[in-house]
């Protein structure tokens, strides 16, 4: 078995650096057991100041981060300060609140007995952290699993290692020592560790088929997993929406990180009277994107991940257009300087249907499909007919059909007029084989503590 692993840029398919595995996994275990216990009984007003100087620490390494996002995942850095961005304003929602939402629930007093649930934390919290969103898909645990009073461990991909090393460096400034730890860890032994009787609470992000991995690797035990899987996000245009407004979001929204982003938009149905205007459109925007070299400031569009991942997403489309689809981006108009398969040109397909895995099967790529439809039941249905749950969008000037159309969706998240966002007040949640469990806003710290009821006698 190798003791090291290699992590390949994107940029230009080599190697970019290359880290060993970590070996100490039980003295980093139960250093994060001793540190907890410690944390934890600290004030939570002190805990939170404590994490603030984390934040504003990691922060300051903005330049060398962005970069270092760039490098490992090709993302343009023209777009990379975007995460660093969404970082601060979960980190500082969730802190904001951190004091109140973990605060003792009191019963009401009488002279015979005091009643008071207090809101206990976990213990360790082992965060597995997936390269699309390295930042954005951690500070969603991180920071509210340390304001809770749990330690931290984390695994970041293969993919990004300096996103945990980073974070790292911060926490051995500002935080007391093993609350916060990392570890470069192939499978067998992120597996060994999940099954470990001193983790209480697993965070994943990552593929169906590794959630089902990381939810058997606890089967022994009782413990919460929250588990952010796979998604296949449908966006839905009646005839009242503003075509210009929804056609420049849903573009965005599908190709923004190369397509390779959580709660992206991957399907789109749009009512036949407007449907060929906004097919139009959508095509003459996507043609502004300047696929090229993520370092180069003027690039809008970056490569996807690896090499393996454009041979899937090209495969997807060739089957789709094998089964009648259209590709209605010129694909000529668009230069490939580096002349590398995995910067891949933006498509859009018409003519898709159901019967296609292109519009049923997660893609996390520049390919988007657009479907006509002739009513909102037609496109509930559609929206529906998926093995995934994460975020539905819904696009028109009608705020009382939105809310009754949104109420029969499927989804973790419903939109109006808007998509491929996270508002950390609100419950990041998925249905279906999206996974379960709930992270950021109050719902999110319910997740990181157990209750502890007491029921004092007086006067006895």
């Amino acid at each position: 078995m190798n003791n090291s692993f290699k992590t390949i840029s994107p940029i230009n398919n080599s190697v970019y650096l290359e880290r060993n595995y970590h070996n100490n996994i039980d003295e980093t275990l139960e250093k994060s057991v001793n540190a907890q216990i410690e944390w934890s009984n600290i004030k939570i007003s002190e805990r939170v100041s404590i994490l603030k100087n984390f934040v504003n620490d990691f922060l300051s390494r903005e330049k060398e981060i962005v970069e270092q996002i760039s490098w490992q995942i090709g993302r343009p850095i023209s777009q990379a300060p975007s995460e660093l961005k969404g970082f601060k304003e979960r980190a500082d929602y969730m802190l904001s609140i951190a004091e109140e939402k973990l605060s003792t629930i009191n019963l009401p007093a009488n002279d015979n007995f005091k009643n008071y649930i207090k809101r206990i934390p976990l213990g360790v919290v082992f965060v597995i952290a997936p390269w699309n969103y390295p930042y954005l898909t951690s500070v969603n645990s991180i920071i509210p699993s340390l304001a809770a009073g749990n330690s931290v461990i984390l695994k970041h991909s293969a993919q990004t290692p300096l996103c945990s090393e980073q974070l790292y460096k911060s926490a051995e400034k500002t935080l007391p020592k093993n609350v916060f730890n990392f570890m470069h860890l192939n499978h067998e032994d992120g597996l060994k560790i999940i099954a470990d009787k001193r983790i209480n609470f697993v965070s994943f992000t990552g593929s169906v088929k590794a959630g089902y991995e990381v939810n058997n690797a606890a089967k022994n035990k009782f413990i919460n997993i929250g588990l952010e899987l796979g998604g296949k996000d449908p966006a839905y245009v009646r005839k009242d929406a503003n075509i210009n407004k929804s056609v420049e979001n849903l573009v965005d929204g599908s190709f923004f990180n190369s397509g390779q982003s959580c709660c992206g938009i991957e399907r789109i149905y749009v009512n036949e009277n407007i449907y060929d205007d906004f097919v139009e459109l959508f095509a003459s925007l996507t043609y502004n994107y300047k696929l090229g070299n993520p370092i180069n400031p003027e690039t809008t569009l970056g490569p996807v991940v690896k090499e393996s991942s454009a041979k899937f997403i090209l495969s997807q489309i060739e089957n789709a257009v094998n089964n009648g689809a259209k590709k209605i981006i010129d694909e000529s108009k668009f230069s490939n300087e580096l002349d590398l398969s995995n910067y891949l040109i933006p498509q859009v397909l018409v003519d898709v249907n159901h019967d296609m895995n292109f519009m049923m099967e997660e893609t996390f790529g520049p390919a988007i499909g657009i479907m006509k439809v002739r009513s909102d039941a037609e496109a509930i249905n559609l929206m529906n007919d998926s093995p995934y749950g994460l975020t539905a969008s819904i696009w028109t000037q009608d705020l009382e059909i939105a809310e009754k159309i949104g109420d029969q969706i499927e989804t973790g998240t419903f939109y109006l007029n808007r998509c491929d966002y996270l508002d950390p007040g609100l419950a990041w949640t998925g249905v279906k084989e999206t996974g379960k469990g709930c992270s950021l806003s109050e719902i999110g710290y319910e997740n990181l503590t157990r209750p502890k009821s007491y029921h004092l006698k007086l006067n006895f």
